[in-house]
């Protein structure tokens, strides 16, 4: 199966929970009325795209109603199509992942629970797979067995892992790792961080002090700062991603179990709210089912038939 297959399937749940029932609508209205219009808005709620997103859409279609691009309830999925097609790809530019010097890093960040460590894991063979030296860094000093899951992944993906011993300083091991990764000449070095929130603030000044240790020893790195999020909180996940993003500017989100959730639509509200790119999806447990994001693809993929 290829991975548009893959994510067309992976997206089944939200697809029933958002273009099934506007389909539904569609057929369920002669004309466009004031409760057609309610019902799409309950719909676009359902899936978890947003109050505020929700808002800018309904919006959207009412001018479209106006300007006589909607005339007739059929061609409100077209159009919904498009305009989340145009939020997803707003502002979208090439990656500006790779470092002009190696190597480059790339910090990843995310409560625990999310698949932070698979995250890294997975993003280490994609780039292995590419013919670039990665190593890992077991930031996640706290959790227990967070450093032995990472060695696990290491060993799976030929990626060195450099750690230190459970509840040691996450800073020491990024500093350990940034020196390691320029006395290689590895290409990609990406460094897990611990993802407890009961401990808000210490976890957040942690990070920045992370974030402080490895701009000393390559002043523009962190090249990347990666949000992972897991799908199926729905709009827990924005939450996250602002408390995040005060703590460590967060340059792209990856958006885990979207094959497990009807909240799919999250990410339209993601990208709609926050002006965050989503850079990687995760649509399967595989160790090739976390690809970057390609924004038509994923709408083409919701909005398909079935």
């Amino acid at each position: 199966m290829g991975f548009f297959d893959k994510l067309k399937a992976g997206l089944d749940k939200t697809r029933k929970s958002f273009t099934e029932k506007i389909e539904q609508l569609v057929v369920g209205y002669a004309t466009i009325d004031d409760e057609f219009l309610d019902d799409v808005e309950a719909v676009l709620l359902s899936a978890d795209v947003g109050v505020h997103t929700t808002a800018k859409l309904m919006a959207e279609i009412k001018s479209g109603i106006k300007s006589k691009e909607i005339q007739a309830p059929e061609q409100l999925k077209p159009f919904l199509q498009t305009k989340i097609s145009a939020i997803l790809a707003e502002g979208a530019t090439p990656d500006r992942l790779f470092a002009a010097q190696p190597p480059t890093v790339i910090m990843v960040v995310g409560i625990n629970g999310v698949g932070k460590t698979t995250t890294i894991g997975k993003l280490g063979n994609y780039y292995r797979e590419q013919g670039l030296k990665v190593m890992l860094a077991a930031g996640d000093t706290f959790r227990a067995a967070a450093i032995d899951q990472l060695e696990i992944w290491g060993q799976r993906t030929g990626a060195e892992v450099i750690s230190q011993f459970e509840g040691s300083d996450p800073a020491a091991v990024a500093f350990d790792a940034v020196q390691s990764a320029k006395a290689q000449k590895a290409d990609i070095l990406i460094i897990d961080t611990a993802g407890r929130l009961h401990t808000k603030a210490n976890l957040m000044e942690e990070l920045k002090k992370i974030k402080r240790v490895i701009s000393r020893e390559i002043p523009d790195a962190p090249h990347e700062t990666l949000l992972v999020l897991d799908a199926t909180t729905g709009q827990n996940a924005i939450n996250q991603a602002r408390l995040f993003g005060e703590a460590a500017p967060v340059s792209g989100i990856v958006l885990t179990k979207l094959d497990g959730t009807a909240k799919g639509g999250v990410i339209v509200g993601l990208k709609a709210e926050l002006h965050v790119p989503v850079k990687w999806i995760g649509v399967g447990e595989g160790i090739n089912d976390l690809r970057p994001f390609v924004p038509e693809e994923f709408s083409r993929a919701l909005f398909a038939d079935k």
